[in-house]
């Protein structure tokens, strides 16, 4: 990929991640971001990252992609020292405001995961990243070296998002696929509305989208240093960001398939070595 589309793929995402950001927690339908509830003690991350995590109270937790800081504050309520990262200026300052609205510590960064600041080098126990964060990123080599980098040694990045093969379908009934499995090349399209609160106003804006599979992921952590000690890949989710499946009777949903359901989610875990390569 040329350096313009890099860039022209940056400015357009980061137009409509302030928008969303500015948006987002403001509607009485927002289904992901009640900024009441979490004022109240709303617990907003769910098992998988929490188990993936393990304890973090007393350790030091990057959050990349971290939008305007709900998860970010949570890990905070669990006891971490926390920084939040994210490319969207209007995020950023929401983040910071809704700390203090929280009383909650926290750091937040604007800046690019693509290109990470040289002074978080080595600062972490953790990096975590989740849900709606790869098909984001053109450079996933970068993404992963800015990881690494950011990991004290035998820190961990814990990541999960939604799963490559979920993410090629345009509908589930009928059943149709209509994005790659993979490759990285860039996806345009123009996108009304927020997955958050369908029914936002919300201005129609050009975005870019970048595939990669599983194969690829896993290959460019390794890549970057980071040593997978698990990858799973997940058949259930409590949300269903994209509003295509079906809701299951215990509230849970799933991706039927034949007698048997694909996977929605993945998470990975991976470590930085003790001792890093010179």
């Amino acid at each position: 990929m040329n350096r313009k589309s890099f860039d022209d793929g940056l400015v357009a995402n980061r137009i409509l991640w302030d928008a969303r950001a500015r948006a987002h927690g403001t509607g009485p339908n927002d289904l992901f971001y009640d900024v009441d509830s979490f004022l109240a003690g709303r617990q907003t991350l769910y098992p998988i990252e929490l188990e993936l995590a393990g304890e973090v109270a007393g350790r030091d937790v990057l959050h990349l992609q971290c939008h305007f800081g709900m998860d970010t504050l949570n890990w905070a309520r669990l006891g971490a020292r926390v920084t939040g990262v994210d490319f969207s200026p209007a995020a950023i300052a929401r983040a910071r405001e809704l700390a203090k609205r929280a009383e909650l510590t926290a750091e937040f960064i604007e800046a690019d995961t693509q290109n990470l600041p040289a002074d978080l080098a080595g600062r972490f126990d953790l990096v975590i990243a989740t849900y709606g964060v790869l098909c984001w990123i053109a450079d996933l080599d970068a993404w992963m070296r800015g990881a690494a980098m950011a990991l004290r040694p035998g820190g961990r990045l814990v990541l999960v998002d939604l799963h490559p093969m979920f993410q090629t379908l345009a509908s589930y009934e009928p059943l149709v696929a209509d994005w790659p499995y993979g490759g990285g090349e860039p996806q345009r399209e123009a996108v009304t509305g927020t997955y958050a609160d369908p029914n936002l106003p919300m201005e129609k804006q050009e975005v870019v989208q970048y595939p990669h599979s599983v194969g690829e992921i896993v290959t460019a952590t390794a890549r970057a240093g980071l040593v997978v000690d698990r990858l799973s890949e997940h058949t259930e989710a409590q949300f269903d960001g994209r509003r295509i499946l079906p809701q299951g009777p215990d509230g849970l949903y799933r991706f039927p398939f034949s007698d048997t359901h694909l996977p929605i989610l993945y998470s990975l875990r991976a470590v930085s070595p003790q001792t890093r390569a010179q």
